[in-house]
């Protein structure tokens, strides 16, 4: 038996976006912001930090849109620490991108069917635009966001595979201004959602693994996260 640490068999790859008072934001405020109430001269430093639920790379729980469902910390460890896979379509990046039940299919051709249990992302490369929060949000002449998002039938695929959640690196996978499609169907059926993703340019299509935690809150909707991904060594 290799008597080596599990995770030296792996690299890790960070697929949160630090968290600070410019991250971009649903509705354009500051969702972040971090107070110092001592510092060193007064022996250590102590800080507070005040934040939106579902700021930076966060999840959306079930109890975010549906009544009565699950919360953030009803999610069991066993559906947070799962395999991925990640359709890129970041050659198409582009506001008006949809991610469609095609695509998915046309990724399964190539590299295999979605694994139930596992961990869908889409990686439209809207995330190169984290840094610059009005190209982020990207509102037109009326104040209307656009950016890549998935459609319903996309969302209906991935559940028929029956996976543990749905990941993108925008503000969400449906458009301002809709019925939340996508939210519906996915936290509908106890799945979770996580957006703002960040780094997947750095993940492979299949044979990764996400470790996605996020805090522990009694009743809470959403939650930020620190999302890992591990990508197993030519070793293993």
């Amino acid at each position: 038996m290799d008597n080596k640490p599990i995770l030296t068999h792996f690299e890790f790859v960070d697929l949160t976006h630090p968290l600070d008072e410019h991250a971009p934001t649903w509705n354009g405020s500051c969702g972040f912001r971090s107070e110092i109430k001592m510092d060193y001269d007064q022996g250590l430093r102590v800080q507070a930090y005040k934040c939106h639920a579902g700021v930076g790379t966060h999840m959306d729980a079930p109890s975010h849109f549906i009544r009565d469902a699950k919360n953030i910390g009803d999610i069991p460890l066993e559906v947070l620490i799962v395999p991925c896979s990640v359709l890129n379509l970041s050659s198409q990046r582009s506001e008006d991108l949809i991610v469609t039940s095609k695509e998915i299919i046309q990724f399964e051709k190539k590299f295999g069917k979605i694994a139930p249990g596992s961990l869908f992302f889409a990686y439209t490369g809207w995330a190169a635009f984290w840094s610059k929060p009005d190209q982020y949000r990207n509102l037109d002449q009326s104040g209307q966001m656009h950016f890549p998002t998935m459609s319903k039938d996309a969302a209906e695929l991935l559940l028929e595979r029956d996976v543990a959640g749905v990941g993108m690196d925008t503000l969400s996978p449906d458009p301002q201004g809709s019925q939340f499609p996508v939210h519906h169907l996915i936290l509908g059926k106890g799945k979770y959602i996580l957006e703002n993703v960040a780094n997947l340019n750095l993940m492979p299509p299949v044979g990764a693994y996400a470790i996605n935690l996020p805090l522990n809150i009694r009743f809470g909707a959403e939650s930020p996260v620190r999302l890992v991904g591990l990508i197993p060594k030519g070793d293993c």
